[in-house]
């Protein structure tokens, strides 16, 4: 046991090391798809074999893929090589956030399957060349906040030596130029019920607009469809790059009302729509929005046991009530694996608001998609833990969410987001007009 830790440890500092090297060989972007990948991770796996190498990632949509049916699994047939429970976690510790421990501990039908590791992020061959000819200008602004220097690539950094860095990787990163999703989450009472909270949304990220405005990431527009109690509100975000130049712009329309207005209130700590206060505006995605309320360390690399390669979860023949449990979700549709994640450590700011006084969010190297965050309380408690479920979605060339989950341990309930599996499947690439995403398409959609 003291071995392993030690071994853990010693590894953290040397994968610590890729991150924070000399400037020089952090800005030698001849690197980029030799022996790192295009985005500038490590090609090597780890000296176990617990970490695979990359070898492309997934090129291909498997035989009979049907996005009807969900994202079907290329690794179907595997079967977990361990399980962690309550009874083991310890051997197994060093690779565990403390939101997982808690789980455990406190959970009797929480458990950890773990799968053998493949790293099956890929990017389009047009995302590797933006990468490789807008990195080398993408320069941080002073506060961190924002960063100025591309236009298509969707990792500005693929040498992060910075919380920051990373940050921006993973709010910019790739997921298909646009998207129309339709998924369902809610809050689970007690007894496993739950009122399902629909919504539909239309993303258009800046690298696919002609001319887009300086400081955009994405539009979004939100529409939702149930409970009867928000059904025909719509939400309008502009999202900008740098926040604390521009703040989040948003519009709410009401149809009780008929009117949209300005809605500051979407963003940071406010509550999360559907989730009965379980998640706050910024858990969304794992984690969205500016990061100015709090300071940002970058601890370094380390191997973790995560979410990762989630087809199942896609499934269409799942039912919503197969996946939900009183305490958990069924966690035998949950597969975790091995990989290298960016540790980042957030601490509220003196004077700043937000409900958490800290968050500790791991990052995937290879996909920037956030895969894990624990979130803590005023008193420096741990409060609630939230778990991504990644998947590749063949459709978009990229890693995507299955859904994610995020646990109170204070209420003693949790909050499930973005599953899809009674929906129509996701649109990828869909052409969108700037001007669908104004507050005048707003009224007309409401009619």
């Amino acid at each position: 046991m003291k071995f392993l830790k030690l071994t853990m440890l010693c590894e953290f500092f040397l994968i610590a090391g890729l991150v924070s090297g000399s400037a020089a060989a952090a800005g030698d972007f001849s690197r980029l798809g030799k022996e790192l990948t295009p985005w500038g991770a490590p090609k090597a796996g780890n000296q176990a074999g617990t970490v695979p190498a990359w070898d492309g990632g997934i090129q291909k949509a498997p035989a009979g893929f049907d996005p009807k049916n969900g994202y079907v699994s290329p690794f179907a047939d595997e079967k977990p090589l361990y399980t962690i429970t309550a009874t083991n976690y310890q051997q197994y510790e060093a690779q565990l956030t403390a939101g997982h421990i808690q789980l455990l501990k406190r959970f009797p039908n929480y458990k950890i399957n773990v799968y053998p590791s493949h790293r099956t992020h890929a990017l389009p061959k047009e995302q590797y060349e933006a990468i490789a000819k807008e990195a080398p200008n993408a320069k941080l602004s002073a506060d961190g906040n924002g960063f100025t220097g591309t236009r298509k690539s969707a990792v500005p950094f693929p040498f992060p030596q910075s919380a920051y860095e990373v940050y921006h990787n993973m709010v910019m990163r790739w997921r298909g130029g646009t998207y129309d999703r339709v998924s369902t989450g809610f809050p689970v009472q007690g007894n496993g019920r739950f009122t399902p909270s629909k919504r539909k949304e239309e993303i258009l990220f800046s690298s696919n607009i002609d001319n887009p405005p300086e400081n955009l990431n994405y539009y979004g527009m939100i529409t939702y469809t149930a409970p009867s109690s928000i059904a025909g509100e719509l939400v309008l975000v502009h999202e900008p790059i740098d926040q604390s130049i521009e703040s989040r712009r948003a519009w709410a329309y009401n149809p009780g009302s008929r009117r949209v207005l300005r809605a500051p209130q979407i963003g940071f700590d406010s509550p999360l729509t559907g989730s009965d206060g379980l998640m706050t505006q910024d858990d969304f995605d794992g984690l969205n929005g500016s990061p100015e309320r709090f300071e940002w360390k970058l601890v370094g690399k380390r191997e973790m046991i995560i979410p990762y390669n989630n087809f199942r979860m896609t499934d269409k023949g799942l039912k919503y009530t197969d996946i939900v449990g009183a305490q958990t979700v069924n966690q035998d549709l949950v597969r975790y694996e091995t990989h290298r994640v960016y540790v980042l450590e957030a601490t509220l700011k003196p004077g700043a608001r937000h409900i958490y006084s800290k968050r500790t969010v791991l990052v995937d190297e290879d996909s920037f998609q956030v895969a894990h965050v624990d979130n803590y309380d005023g008193r420096g408690e741990l409060w609630r833990a939230h778990e991504v479920f990644a998947v590749y979605a063949y459709d978009c060339q990229c890693t995507f969410m299955a859904g994610d989950v995020s646990y109170d341990f204070q209420a003693g309930r949790y909050a499930v987001y973005a599953l899809t599996n009674e929906e129509r499947p996701a649109v990828f690439g869909k052409s969108y007009r700037p001007e669908y995403f104004t507050p005048d398409n707003m009224k007309r959609l409401a009619r």
